[in-house]
């Protein structure tokens, strides 16, 4: 068996699919990597064959129509085969000596038998233009305990402003097939739900303080290119939707995953609320309201729960001037502050 499957995603990925591919093969024979090609028009398809060619110990090709990022994260799901699995990106990369040290380590857990559900690393913001040394690092050592086991007990309370991302996580390949996670198709930003949901069957973490995930960020047609955001905010908004109707926060046991999905769910409905006050039209005003008054109308204790967060009652503070003006300013400073796209 694999120690760690890793599904690349790859639509019309030509121009930089070899640069992903090439720091996965890093990994070695552990490394099992699985290029979904989700019914690429340009030379995709004959640049993941070749690499199966080449070798054919170690990549796998899917071939699907066209589903979205979310379908092709799914198939990867289901045709793992190695312990663990990762999503990368077509247009990221693994940084090496991380990357070894991840491998050595779940080779290690394996061998002990340990019951691990999550890994979580660092990832860096790998913005196009930006120095190495401006480039922000996204951490975990104020969440968790660094190179040990632990349970959601024993991590640090969740703070608005830390959350785990797609780019931080490695999960127990099982985990995810038991559960039968199945992401939506021709959905955006469904790498949210990636991560929500598995969250509450995670019970043994590990986190290793090292920067393996370089998450690109700087072409002007990227998913999270602002102006590319606000032209698909529907898909945000459905996202948001359905994070908010997957669970009843309030009926998890266990109090401390339940804070850690909540602070999530606040913070894709913060980007949401936002996004359309950057938008600035009066069907986007209406569409802003109208998904905080379906939750209400969904369900009124997480809906209270998340009006009167510190970040809710901040979204709510003012009129027409409050949303058009104040939070798109405040949205640019983190922007340039935190450096995200």
């Amino acid at each position: 068996m694999k120690i760690l499957t890793i599904a690349v995603p790859a639509y019309n990925s030509q121009d930089y699919l070899d640069r992903c591919i090439d720091s996965l093969l890093k990994g070695g024979p552990d490394v099992e990597i699985l290029i979904v090609d989700d019914g690429s028009k340009d030379r995709t398809a004959a640049i993941a064959d070749g690499y199966a060619a080449k070798y054919p110990d170690i990549v796998r090709v899917i071939h699907q129509e066209n589903g979205g990022h979310g379908d092709a994260v799914t198939t990867g799901i289901h045709n793992a085969t190695g312990l663990y699995f990762k999503v990368c990106d077509s247009d990221d990369h693994l940084a090496e000596a991380p990357f070894h040290q991840v491998v050595a380590f779940l080779k290690q857990s394996a061998a002990e038998e340990k019951h691990l559900d999550m890994l979580v690393c660092n990832f860096v913001y790998d913005k196009q233009g930006v120095p190495e040394w401006r480039k922000k690092v996204i951490s975990y050592h104020k969440m968790f305990p660094v190179n040990t086991y632990f349970t959601w007990e024993e991590a640090k309370p969740a703070r608005m402003g830390h959350y785990i991302l797609m780019h931080s996580v490695i999960y127990r390949t099982a985990m995810l097939q038991e559960m039968n996670m199945r992401l939506p198709k021709h959905t955006f930003y469904v790498d949210n739900l990636y991560v929500y949901e598995p969250l509450e069957h995670v019970k043994t973490l590990y986190y290793m303080d090292t920067n393996l995930y370089r998450y690109y960020i700087g072409r002007a047609d990227q998913s999270v290119n602002t102006e590319v955001m606000k032209k698909r905010i529907d898909q945000q908004d459905r996202v948001n939707r359905l994070m908010f109707s997957y669970r009843d926060l309030n009926q998890i046991e266990n109090r401390r995953v339940a804070d850690y999905m909540f602070k999530y769910l606040a913070m894709i409905t913060t980007i949401t609320t936002v996004f359309y006050d950057l938008i600035g039209t009066e069907e986007a005003d209406r569409k802003r309201d109208k998904l905080w008054s379906d939750f209400h109308d969904q369900n009124f204790g997480m809906w209270k729960q998340l009006r009167y967060y510190k970040f809710g009652v901040g979204l709510h503070l003012g009129g027409k001037v409050w949303h058009h003006v104040f939070i798109p300013l405040f949205y640019r400073i983190g922007q340039f502050i935190f450096g995200y796209n």
